[in-house]
């Protein structure tokens, strides 16, 4: 199928719950393209004989039945692959495709077993549903990123004024109470982002429509990197709760963390996704230990008057002034990580979804405040201090509730809830590479669901940007605070003047106070985004503005290569190959009627005459190599059956509709996929056609973009090596490609 998808419009968002629609990857045809459409179907009239001969000559019924509409597909209780029948009346598949067989070489055998016990077989018969997320399930699900900050975003704060000595400690109220003020400010702000974007609106998308494509390239830059470091922070962070339990283990950090971006790849790449209820319990467990760890401490100060207990002796190595207190600010402000959560999963909420989701993100403000304002009194009240063993939080733990189960119940509530954070990235990157993809600013190979239903390529990509980072880093949380704080307030920053842009252009009911909200939280987000990178250049942010620059550079060349791949592939009356010669008038000999599977079904034929043909040509768009695959396909004066496969019936019909107009020469049969990918749904078509006749030899002809150029190459998908290896334990299949050389 040729590679020309390109974004025609649609929405979507970064951190949505759902996975992204595929009908905006299929491109439409302006009006100048329909035009010559036209014209080139009238030469096809000329050559290519009645459209009546070529129907009757297929040897196949091409109807055959239909695949469950979304509406149908109704989730498992603990899982959301659902198993679906096959075309042509057959029952589920299970998990097992036609391309399952080991490869025969030794270590392609080994490799192959490996696979399939960590991730599972492929899904050929599965179809993802919908789930709708009710508010008690969706805060913590959402929440989860946000929340787990407070385990070290209080910590990064104080490691900063540690600095100052006595001092520097000093300033940790007015800070937090500051940090407060910004999620509360913050949070009113993604309100409004929630009423003017009720579908979801990432930083990606806020930003690229109301600033233009730059800024929301930035905004893409800093989300992606806000995910890489999510990963990387909330492991380091989990990892040091685990050691500040168990101290014997401090020396295996980096090893640990490894092993666990290593779990989460092969969970993900599985493509499971349990219920939110099952992901609802570590966060509700953090909740509770950190709630009980500051009452049981509030409650110990109430017995001594509130009076500050004294910190141990320090050693002042700066001294205190606005250069400390801005750095400290920044470095705390990563308590916020994650708020804007909500904002982009709204369609994952129950009806009335936009209501739901602006109750549940003030929920969890409420919460973010309440939690990071008592563990930082609590702080002050205890006089701790961070150190080098043991992390801030598991001090408190041990203050309020010793070395007994309830401390152990904290550390494993904390490591819990902030490898869920991590987990949380697993599904927002993909996203944010989806939508990049399908504006033609990545790859595309960014756009394709593995055969877990997953994106796999995302995934994977994230795994091992989140692993470099980690190891290079030491799985320090101290040492990666710096990076963190530049992409998520560079996200936030851009988000909100987005916004702000956006009420000023609409100026709805209320719009006034809606510009208000945003521009205050757009404000003060660029002030943390201005302060971490001025304060924290040396220490690491100079990664994190190096990778934007370079990321807008790579994402910018790739749109001009898309842009001039599209621009080859437009219909050109000139450009067009006809075939030269028409089927013959009674179509060509063929066995017994078709339905009953007579004929030769093994590959026993000796002469040419014994092989029965039908070509068939799947199609996402009619375009130059589309219009050359049919060509193609025609003049070999064999049956021809064109193939679209629709993620949906509005595509479906406009895709009738370019086919009526060019003129219906050639038999077509539209299938609407409920997999939301593209090989998955033809693998089955082919499948189902090769039951209904085994005996015919079935020719799939597939246009194929070819780059001029190797480096552009991974730019385009490759279907046709990707359906041989699917499709070759069944006989009497050929897959061949028709390239299109740019």
């Amino acid at each position: 199928m040729a590679d020309t998808f390109r974004h025609q419009g649609g929405s979507g968002d970064a951190r949505d719950a759902g996975t992204p629609d595929p009908s905006a990857l299929l491109p439409g045809l302006d009006e100048e393209q329909l035009r010559v459409l036209r014209r080139v179907g009238r030469a096809w009239k000329r050559v290519s004989g009645d459209p009546g001969v070529w129907r009757r000559a297929l040897p196949v019924d091409p109807d055959l039945g239909r695949f469950p509409s979304p509406e149908e597909i109704v989730p498992a209780r603990f899982d959301r692959l659902v198993p679906i029948s096959a075309l042509g009346g057959q029952p589920p598949a299970g998990e097992t495709t036609a391309g399952a067989e080991a490869p025969t070489s030794r270590p392609g055998a080994v490799g192959h077993r490996v696979r399939r016990v960590v991730l599972g077989a492929p899904l050929k018969s599965t179809a993802i549903a919908h789930e709708r997320m009710r508010k008690l399930v969706a805060l913590p699900v959402l929440s989860a990123d946000a929340l787990s900050s407070v385990a070290y975003g209080p910590e990064a704060m104080l490691a900063i004024l540690v600095l100052g000595g006595t001092a520097g400690l000093g300033y940790s109220l007015p800070i937090a109470a500051t940090i407060a003020f910004l999620m509360l400010a913050v949070g009113v702000s993604y309100r409004q982002t929630i009423r003017a974007y009720p579908h979801g609106g990432g930083s990606y998308i806020v930003a690229g429509d109301n600033l233009g494509r730059v800024p929301g390239l930035i905004a893409a830059a800093g989300l992606m990197t806000d995910y890489i470091l999510t990963v990387a922070v909330s492991i380091a962070s989990g990892v040091a709760a685990i050691t500040s339990a168990a101290p014997s283990l401090a020396a295996a950090t980096v090893p640990i963390g490894v092993i666990v971006v290593a779990a989460l790849l092969a969970g993900n790449l599985r493509g499971i996704r349990q219920a939110g209820s099952l992901f609802a319990a570590p966060t509700y467990a953090f909740i509770l230990a950190v709630f009980a760890l500051v009452a049981v401490g509030l409650f110990d100060a109430a017995g001594h008057g509130f009076h500050p207990a004294a910190p141990p002796p320090l050693h002042a190595t700066e001294g205190v002034g606005v250069l400390l207190v801005m750095r400290a600010f920044a470095s705390g402000a990563t308590a916020m990580t994650g708020i804007e959560a909500i904002s982009n999963a709204v369609p994952a909420f129950e009806p009335v979804a936009w209501r739901n989701a602006r109750t549940t993100l003030t929920w969890m403000v409420g919460l973010l405040i309440a939690l990071f304002a008592g563990t930082v009194a609590l702080v002050h009240l205890d006089g701790v201090v961070p150190g080098a063993r043991e992390t801030v939080l598991s001090q408190l733990a041990h203050r309020s509730f010793g070395a007994g189960p309830m401390y152990i119940f904290t550390q494993a509530a904390t490591a819990a809830v902030l490898l869920l954070a991590a987990n949380t990235a697993y599904n927002d990157f993909p996203r944010v590479l989806f939508l990049l993809a399908r504006d033609d600013h990545a790859p595309r190979m960014f756009l394709r669901l593995g055969d877990r239903l997953a994106f796999s390529n995302g995934i994977i990509l994230l795994s091992v940007a989140a692993t470099v980072v980690y190891v290079a880093f030491s799985g320090e949380t101290a040492s990666l605070i710096p990076l963190y704080a530049v992409g998520v307030f560079l996200a936030f920053t851009l988000s909100q003047a987005g916004m702000v842009v956006h009420w000023w252009r609409l100026r709805d009911r209320h719009w006034r106070k809606s510009l208000f909200f945003n521009a205050t939280g757009g404000l003060l987000s660029a002030v943390v985004f201005i302060t971490a990178g001025i304060t924290k250049f040396t220490s690491g942010a100079w990664v994190a503005v190096l990778a934007v620059g370079l990321f807008i550079l790579v994402t910018m060349r790739i749109r001009h290569h898309y842009d001039t791949v599209g621009r080859a592939l437009r219909l050109h009356p000139c450009a067009i190959e006809l075939p030269m010669h028409t089927i013959p008038a009674r179509g060509p000999a063929l066995p017994t009627a078709p339905g009953n599977g007579a004929g030769k079904s093994a590959e026993t034929e000796e002469t040419p005459e014994e092989i029965h043909h039908l070509s068939v040509v799947p199609l996402a768009s009619l375009d130059l190599a589309g219009m050359r695959a049919l060509a193609y396909a025609a003049s070999l004066q064999q049956p021809v059956l064109a193939l679209h496969i629709s993620p949906g019936e509005d595509e479906a019909e406009r895709f009738r509709g370019y086919w009526s107009q060019w003129g219906d020469h050639l038999p077509l049969e539209v299938v609407v996929s409920p997999y939301r990918a593209i090989v998955a749904p033809l693998v089955n078509y082919i499948e189902a056609l090769h039951r209904q006749r085994p005996d015919l030899t079935l020719t799939v002809i597939l246009p194929e973009v070819v780059a001029r150029h190797w480096w552009h190459r991974a730019l385009h998908s490759r279907i046709a090596p990707r359906l041989r290896r699917t499709l070759r334990p069944l006989p009497k299949i050929v897959v061949t490609s028709v390239p299109f050389h740019v």
